[in-house]
Parts: structure tokens; C-alpha cells; sequence
């Protein structure tokens, strides 16, 4: 079966930045919906037409990805208006945060802690990976007819490095 909108494909993968340095590797299969929220849409475009067995090698710059960084997306919260339990790398909704911390972002943008110090915390609301070029190298393990139910929602379940907000404790990212 070729890849066409929509159907649901079985990836594996190798991350790299630029430079070649691994940012994740994907060994075992994971689902996507393709026409959905669930990839890029520049990985979307290169799967197009491919099938099961397919192996693609795509350099994605940071408007392809993840976007720009963007230092508007920075802000400071003073330290005593956030839990105790905070480590770097937490993620956390902006919905979550005292008034005036975030304002003007959606409440379901997800910030990350990047320092803590003993007055206040700094938080990034840019992805992980904005500004940086990536390097992927996509292996299609299955291509399937997606589910009524997967195109009704949009997904198949996982989001191509999906962020959710974490509960302390918790060091998943997607």
C-alpha cells in the first residue's frame, strides 16, 4: 500500500542535528496518522507515495521543524509561586502558572524549566528542538488504512515529538 492521506504508518527513525550529534533514535515501530495532527507536514510531503520497506533521509531546517527560536518565549516566575518540586526539564502547562507569568499564551503551551535559581525560575516556552536543523532518517516498518475513529481524532495516538506537561518526577518528553 502506498502512503496517501490518510493512512497510518509504522515508523522507526534516527534523529541527528546538524552537526550529526543523535538527539533520539526510534527502534521500535511507532504509529502515525498521516493527513492528521500526528507529523510535520514536511515529513508528511516526503512520505507521500512510498510504501512499507521505504527508508528516507531528510534535512529539515528549523522552519521545516520546530521553528525559530524564539527569546519572547522566555520568561522569568518568581520561585516561592511555583511548587517545591521543580528540576530542570520539567515541563509544565501554561494554564498551570499564577497570572502574570505567561500571559498571552495558550493555557495548553507547554514551557520548559531550563534554570532555577533561589529568586525565581526561568521558563522556555520553544520546543526543545527550535533552531535546529535536524537530520532524520525515517524507516516505514507498516502502512495501513487508518480507522474512521484515528481520521475522526486526528491521530493514531502518538504526535511526531509530541510535548505534554509533567507531573514532578515524571522524565518522558513525549
Amino acid at each position: 500500500m502506498d502512503i496517501t492521506s490518510p493512512c497510518v504508518v509504522a515508523l522507526t527513525w534516527t534523529l541527528k542535528d546538524s552537526l550529526g550529534e543523535t538527539l533520539d533514535q526510534l527502534d521500535e515501530p511507532v504509529e502515525f496518522l498521516v493527513g492528521g495532527d500526528d507529523l510535520l507536514p514536511a515529513i508528511e510531503a516526503a512520505l507521500q507515495g512510498h510504501e512499507a520497506g521505504a527508508t528516507l533521509m531528510l534535512n529539515l531546517e528549523p522552519e521545516d521543524a520546530f521553528g525559530d527560536f524564539d527569546e519572547q518565549l522566555i520568561f522569568l516566575a518568581p520561585r516561592q509561586q511555583l511548587p517545591e518540586a521543580l528540576d530542570e526539564g520539567l515541563l509544565i502547562e501554561a494554564g498551570s502558572l499564577p497570572a502574570g507569568i505567561a500571559d498571552g499564551l495558550a493555557p495548553d503551551r507547554v514551557l520548559t524549566i531550563t534554570e532555577i535559581y533561589p529568586e525565581h525560575v526561568v521558563l522556555d516556552g520553544n520546543h526543545p528542538l527550535a533552531g535546529i536543523g535536524l537530520r532524520l532518517r525515517l524507516h516505514v516498518a507498516r502502512v495501513r488504512e487508518a480507522t474512521v475513529d484515528e481520521v475522526g481524532r486526528g491521530s493514531a495516538g502518538t504526535g511526531f515529538f509530541s510535548l505534554q506537561a509533567q507531573a514532578p518526577g515524571n522524565d518522558l518528553l513525549h
